[in-house]
């Protein structure tokens, strides 16, 4: 029963897949981050579509914003790190952990629809990004995330 359960727990930690750290995401975006906490109205953050009042960013001296945004694509979890320039415009979106099978992990050239995108109608599978064959749970689930973060970012002080 020993052996069983060793196998069975190692096999659940095999499944899970961490691409990149949170420290090694950020010292991709630059030097100098300055981490910023915030706390949002029960208003404010219903309407960014948040569970949490608590926002935590990343703040780079040129305007630049970073956010981690972790959530369910199917059954598993993903947790995503997306950047935002001084415009208020997506410049980067980093999947930092994946968990779900590697057939719903999407390509760069996917992900790199959403850059420039800002919060409006076209940030959609409906608008302009084109849904993936195969992983439509993963693309929602990384739109949502994105609707979400640019949301929050309207709300905060620059």
């Amino acid at each position: 029963m020993k052996k069983l359960l060793i196998v069975v727990l190692f096999a659940l930690a095999a499944h899970a897949r961490v691409i990149e750290t949170q420290e090694q995401a950020l010292a991709s975006v630059g030097k100098n981050l300055a981490r910023q906490t915030f706390f949002l109205t029960k208003e404010q953050a219903a309407a960014a579509g948040l569970e949490s009042q608590l926002v935590i960013r990343y703040a780079a001296p040129n305007g630049v914003y970073a956010y981690f945004d972790t959530h369910r694509v199917r059954t598993e979890p993903e947790t995503v790190m997306i950047v935002v320039d001084a415009s208020g415009a997506i410049s980067r979106i980093d999947i930092l952990s994946f968990s779900e099978p590697t057939d719903y992990f999407p390509k760069r050239r996917w992900l790199d629809q959403f850059l420039g995108r800002k919060l409006d109608n076209e940030l959609s599978l409906k608008g302009a990004i084109r849904p993936m064959s195969g992983a439509s749970l993963t693309g929602a689930a990384i739109v949502n995330a994105s609707r979400k973060i640019l949301a929050v970012h309207r709300l905060l002080p620059k």
